[in-house]
């Protein structure tokens, strides 16, 4: 079967690589119809991803049709179609006994320290392949992923009536969040270096944007918030500085949600948190936040429309990959449909 693989940092190639075996126990064989492009995966082929392992098929945004079960499979059967959960956990160290599964000790994820879903035929767990609303096209369906993400950082961010919520990002996390924050009926804030998604963001539900590229970010928000400052702000560009910069602009007593993977070290002196007792929460991945997507969708408390931007075909992976590197402000989503 074909399939997209880093090689190495830098290195993207074709090859071809032998289909799953028969399922055993609960194990079911999918058809991968279609995978979205996370910025991880752009982390991945630069080598800028520290827990990626290489060779590596990446692909972590997964939709595809069941084409074989094990003989202990129960919820799942042939031509059905599921979104994939990426997350593998040991299910007993303290982190999942606690409900944060994506935190797990011996945490695995699914095109990162295993092969994931840049190629025809995947087999997984029973257990990580949810159904699809019929409804659902498969090219939207990709975006349940990364909405548990926002999910996840909306929980974290332990946003509620009384806030007032910075995104700072508008792409494809940043939009997502945004989508999922609006739900809590909160004034909310967006923030980005491009008019055309900052044009979308005040579409969708943000109540203000800036372009903090144009105008002074502090200023803007002391304007909008009576000189307060948001009282959570929610990372999703994660440059250089991002950080720091988030826990300057929050007000006293606010929580800072940082998003990003970089290594880098991010210079915060101790009195810009603990002298107004800023709260820095890390988000990573989604604990079992799948089932709370899909009921949203089936709710209409949430529209996967409009969110993927681009559909190419797997043929054209490696120029996919390029575009969803190149930062154009048109990029939000980037599907690959395997059917070409």
């Amino acid at each position: 079967m074909k399939a997209l693989m880093a090689i190495r940092i830098g290195e993207l190639s074709f090859c071809d690589l032998p289909s799953p075996p028969p399922p055993q126990g609960r194990d079911v064989n999918i058809r991968v119809i279609a995978a979205g492009i996370c910025g991880s995966d752009v982390h991945i082929w630069r080598g800028t991803n520290p827990f990626a392992t290489y060779p590596r098929v990446m692909g972590h945004e997964v939709v595809g049709e069941v084409i074989e079960t094990g003989p202990d499979v129960k919820a799942l059967k042939t031509s059905d179609r599921v979104i994939v959960n990426q997350i593998r956990s040991c299910e007993k160290c303290y982190a999942c006994r606690i409900g944060r599964p994506n935190v797990c000790k011996s945490l695995r994820v699914m095109g990162v320290h295993f092969d994931g879903g840049f190629q025809e035929f995947i087999q997984i767990p029973e257990t990580s392949a949810l159904l699809l609303p019929d409804e659902l096209p498969s090219t939207d369906a990709v975006m349940i992923e990364p909405m548990s993400i926002a999910v996840q950082s909306c929980w974290r961010a332990g946003l509620n009536e009384d806030d007032t919520l910075l995104i700072l990002g508008a792409g494809a996390l940043g939009s997502s969040i945004l989508r999922i924050a609006r739900n809590y009926k909160i004034k909310i804030i967006v923030a980005d270096i491009f008019n055309e998604k900052l044009t979308i963001a005040l579409e969708n539900g943000a109540d203000y944007i800036i372009n903090n590229k144009e105008q002074d970010l502090q200023k803007e928000l002391e304007r909008v918030t009576d000189g307060y400052g948001p009282t959570v702000a929610i990372d999703a560009a994660c440059y250089p500085g991002s950080l720091r910069q988030l826990v300057e602009v929050t007000g006293n007593a606010g929580r800072v949600v940082n998003m990003g993977f970089s290594a880098n070290e991010e210079r915060i002196p101790p009195v810009l948190i603990t002298g107004r007792e800023i709260e820095i929460r890390g988000s990573r991945l989604q604990s079992n936040k799948f089932p709370e997507v899909i009921d949203l969708i089936k709710t209409n408390r949430l529209s996967l429309k409009g969110m993927v931007s681009h559909v190419m075909p797997f043929s054209e992976a490696i120029d996919a990959m390029e575009l969803a590197a190149g930062g154009r402000g048109d990029v939000r989503k980037i599907v690959l449909a395997m059917d070409d």
